[in-house]
C-alpha cells in the first residue's frame, strides 16, 4: 500500500543499485528482461541519467519511499518506433508514451500502479504541453499492467504485433491511448 501522495524524481547514478535489485525481482523481470549487471544499467540508464537521451527516467515515491520507476518520451523523438507502431495504430502526432514498473513487491496491489499512472500523467502533462496523447503498449500477457492503465483512465484503441521487450513473449500487444482532458 502506498502512504503518502506520489511524487517523481530524476533518476541518479546512486539509484542505479536499487533500480538493479527491482529489475531482479520476478514480476519486474519477466516483463522488463533486463540486464543487471552495473555496467548493462550504465550503459541503458546512464543517458538519460546526463540528459543526452531524450527518454526522461524517473523514480516514483510516496512520501520519501522509492517504490517504482517511469520513464517518458515523445515518440516521435524516436522514428523507428513511430514505423513500427504505424501499422498497428494511428500515432498521434505530438504523442508521448511510458514506460513504467513497480519495484518494491509490498507496494503491488492495492492500486500503486494506476495511482502511480495516474500522477505521472497529469505531471506529463504540465511537462509537456503541446502533448495531445499518451500512447501506451503492453503485452497482451501482462494484464496487470493493462489494467492499471485502465484504472487510470486509458481506453485500449488497437491490438497488433510489435516487438516485444522479453524476447520470450509472442508479439502480442494492446496499446492504451490517453488524450489530454480538455482545459490542461
Amino acid at each position: 500500500m502506498l502512504e503518502g501522495p506520489v511524487t517523481f524524481r530524476p533518476l541518479t547514478r546512486a539509484d542505479l543499485p536499487l533500480l538493479g535489485r527491482w529489475l531482479e525481482e520476478p514480476l519486474v523481470a519477466r516483463w522488463w528482461a533486463h540486464e543487471t549487471t552495473p555496467g548493462a544499467l550504465e550503459a541503458d540508464f546512464g543517458p538519460a541519467v546526463d540528459g543526452t537521451d531524450p527518454a526522461e527516467v524517473l523514480l516514483a515515491l510516496a512520501g520519501d519511499r522509492p517504490f517504482g520507476l517511469v520513464q517518458r518520451y515523445r515518440i516521435a523523438d524516436f522514428p523507428e518506433y513511430v514505423e513500427e507502431l504505424a501499422p498497428v495504430v494511428d500515432v498521434p502526432p505530438r504523442a508521448l508514451s511510458i514506460d513504467y514498473l513497480i519495484g518494491e513487491p509490498d507496494v503491488r496491489g492495492g492500486g500503486a500502479g494506476t495511482a502511480m499512472l495516474a500522477a505521472f500523467v497529469a505531471e506529463s502533462w504540465a511537462a509537456y504541453p503541446e502533448a495531445d496523447a499518451v500512447l501506451v503498449p503492453v503485452a497482451t500477457g501482462n494484464v496487470a499492467s493493462w489494467r492499471a492503465l485502465e484504472k487510470a483512465g486509458f481506453t485500449r484503441v488497437a491490438e497488433g504485433p510489435l516487438t516485444p521487450d522479453n524476447p520470450v513473449d509472442p508479439p502480442d500487444h494492446v496499446l492504451y491511448v490517453l488524450g489530454r482532458p480538455a482545459g490542461v
